[in-house]
């Protein structure tokens, strides 16, 4: 039987353990003139983030909230709203999809309900449609009962063209094409205040994801774009708001690692599990959140690639 003090002792740290694991809340953080952010976890999708562990952004216009991205369930999205509310009154009128990833969108019917407009490129709207049953119910396994009453809804008149230049309550935005970490993934440049809100463009902090799906070729493409646009701030898909340098050195040194090294040898039709030893240990890379987990398949899926041209 144990001793009273031990019960006492066990109670205490339940409860420090619950006060640790506290319910995740965003805030938004200034990064321009109108513009914010919010800042995600690093780590994986759970029940504490409602699968917030991305970045997004915010406008605040005259005539309202514009959005950028909603996140991955109808919680995650009251959560984003709720620190908006923080920052201004005015509703949000436009909620913009940079991409297919569930994070990116699975929160659009929420600010449907409130009012909002959806607006996404074209391809990104097929994509999300083409995912969408696959991404409900992988994201089960993470929230569970916090995934109740989350319905996928795309944008149901998205926009041709590349770019597309909107305006509301006088603060101009422009949608361009990525294609990088999902088909129809696009980023947002706000040429007034100079920043670029990438989606899964941009990693920092951590170790960017190259999916089955993903184009290195593409990615590397798309950054080189970012890069004439000369962005004084950097709204990434993951990690803090950053500069240019910044990016280049964890996610545009990295795609062009892959292209140029990883894609060589895979043209050159070297033995892929050879290649993937010989580079497996990337100094330049090692600090990032997740390098252990993600490197190798990276390589792998980009050797895959550039081995079908």
């Amino acid at each position: 039987m144990l001793k009273p003090v031990f019960v006492a002792l066990f109670a205490s740290l339940i409860v420090c353990v619950g006060l640790a694991r506290a319910d995740y809340q965003p805030r938004a953080e200034p990064v321009a003139d109108n513009v914010y952010a919010l800042v995600g976890p690093l780590g994986q999708r759970s029940t504490d983030n409602d699968g917030l562990n991305a970045n997004y952004a915010f406008v605040v216009t005259a005539q309202g909230v514009i959005l950028i991205d909603s996140g991955a369930s109808r919680l995650g999205a009251e959560k984003l709203a709720a620190a908006i509310r923080a920052v201004t009154p005015q509703p949000v009128r436009w909620v913009i999809n940079t991409g297919s990833q569930d994070h990116r969108w699975l929160g659009n019917d929420y600010f449907v309900s409130k009012g909002a407009q959806i607006v996404a490129l074209k391809r990104t709207a097929a994509t999300q449609t083409q995912f969408a049953e696959q991404h409900l119910a992988s994201l089960e396994r993470f929230l569970g009962d916090r995934l109740a009453g989350t319905k996928a809804n795309p944008a149901p008149h998205p926009l041709d063209g590349d770019p597309v230049t909107l305006t509301l309550g006088g603060e101009t935005l422009e949608l361009r094409y990525t294609d990088a970490h999902f088909p129809g993934d696009a980023l947002v440049w706000l040429p007034k205040q100079k920043v670029a809100v990438t989606g899964d463009l941009v990693y920092v902090d951590r170790l960017l994801g190259v999916m089955p799906w993903s184009s290195v070729k593409k990615a590397r493409q798309a950054f080189r774009l970012l890069e004439t646009l000369q962005p004084a701030r950097i709204v990434p898909g993951h990690g803090r708001v950053c500069d240019l340098a910044q990016a280049r050195r964890e996610t545009g040194d990295y795609d062009d690692f892959l292209a140029d090294t990883i894609g060589a040898a895979a043209r050159d039709m070297q033995p892929m599990s050879a290649v993937l030893d010989r580079y497996a240990d990337l100094p330049a890379f090692r600090h990032l959140e997740n390098y252990t987990d993600l490197h190798r398949a990276n390589m792998n899926r980009a050797f895959v690639e550039f081995e079908s041209e």
